[in-house]
């Protein structure tokens, strides 16, 4: 019989390694929830339906509407159902049939609702949390192949930012910057967006997080947080410009968080703590006057969720660390309230080898417009 083509080689590593931490800490099934997760375990992306893995098993429990896609795309080491009576049924045959006493959820997707449902119909095991924590684990080391995903989707976010310095206008709102940066992405191959867009200019970046407006732009900073989904995998970028002429105090901010996100990736190395990189940061900005004014965390992990663990963070635990195969984002800002704000942000691995990779090509000179 003629073998299923393979959509990728990584689930089918990403499921065994999954099912070998299960057994190491005895659990006999999980049921997983979470989309992004089931696309990590399974290969195939999908909205509705459930992955059960076992041990040695797995089971990818979905509808008439994805079947036939489930069955070319998903891993070889999935089962795909497509259950009559649906997905909770087809959960508690098998449980039964393998006699799976401990059976891990996602303790932090899962409703009260759907838990109460489980719990009173898989009668014989005991449901307990762990898989979210397990998955948190194993996600946290990309493999190469997984890296160069990322790679993929970074180099989509660097296209466009080029793009939008070409046609950026004095005409344009925070809106129109926003979807401009999200349908070049989208033309050049992104799935979708990594989140969603960030384009706030003059007093509206003054909020790290803030929403694109139906106005047109301020003169002052423009910052653009935004990335792309590429083969399940994110990217992450923020590129601060300045419409009008930069003064003097508008040069100060960005040459103080451009130091400051310097001073930190000289210092990323494997091993290296993630407190002190988030120190080193934010020591610089400190140093510069600016004390109070960088609010969150110099960065966070990425892969198919946007935020993953490590987290470079003043919060982080002293036995945090960069180790191989971890993908962070380094983003210190300066925010002034009612005034502006500057962010710029890179993406980077510690490769499996040891070495240091920026995903980020675009440049972080003071780019003045208009």
């Amino acid at each position: 019989m003629k073998k299923r083509k393979r959509k990728e080689d990584i689930p089918m590593s990403n499921l065994k390694n999954f099912q070998a931490l299960l057994c190491e800490n005895g659990f006999d099934a999980a049921i997983i929830t979470d989309q992004l997760n089931q696309h990590y375990l399974s290969g195939f992306e999908f909205q509705d339906g459930v992955v059960l893995v076992l041990q040695k098993d797995a089971y990818l429990i979905t509808d008439f509407r994805y079947v036939e896609a489930a069955k070319e795309s998903a891993d070889e080491g999935m089962q795909v159902l497509t259950p009559e009576k649906g997905a909770t049924d087809a959960i508690c045959t098998i449980l039964g049939e393998y006699n799976c006493a401990r059976v891990a959820i996602e303790e932090d997707n899962i409703s009260f609702a759907t838990y109460e449902r489980y719990r009173k119909t898989f009668v014989g095991s005991t449901l307990e949390g762990g898989a979210s924590e397990l998955l948190t684990r194993l996600r946290l080391h990309k493999s190469d192949e997984e890296l160069e995903k990322i790679a993929r989707a970074q180099s989509v976010t660097d296209a466009a930012f080029a793009h939008i310095l070409k046609v950026l206008t004095p005409e344009m709102t925070e809106i129109d910057v926003a979807l401009e940066l999200e349908m070049f992405m989208r033309r050049q191959g992104a799935q979708g967006l990594a989140f969603e867009t960030i384009a706030v200019s003059g007093t509206n970046s003054s909020r790290p997080h803030g929403v694109p407006r139906p106005v047109k732009l301020e003169r002052g900073f423009l910052t653009m947080d935004f990335g792309a989904r590429v083969d399940g995998y994110c990217s992450d970028m923020t590129r601060t410009v300045v419409l009008g002429k930069a003064d003097e105090e508008i040069k100060k901010v960005y040459n103080t968080v451009l130091l400051a996100q310097t001073v930190a990736l000289e210092a990323a190395a494997e091993g290296v703590s993630c407190y002190a990189l988030d120190t080193a940061a934010r020591n610089v900005i400190h140093g510069a006057g600016y004390k109070g004014c960088f609010g969150h965390s110099l960065g966070h992990g990425v892969g198919m969720f946007i935020h993953e663990e490590p987290r470079l963070s003043p919060k982080a635990d002293n036995a945090s660390v960069l180790e191989r195969g971890h993908v962070v984002t380094f983003e210190p800002g300066i925010y002034i309230e009612g005034k502006y704000g500057c962010r710029i942000e890179d993406m980077v691995a510690v490769c499996n080898d040891g070495s240091i990779r920026n995903f980020t090509k675009s440049p972080k000179e003071l780019i003045e417009l208009f």
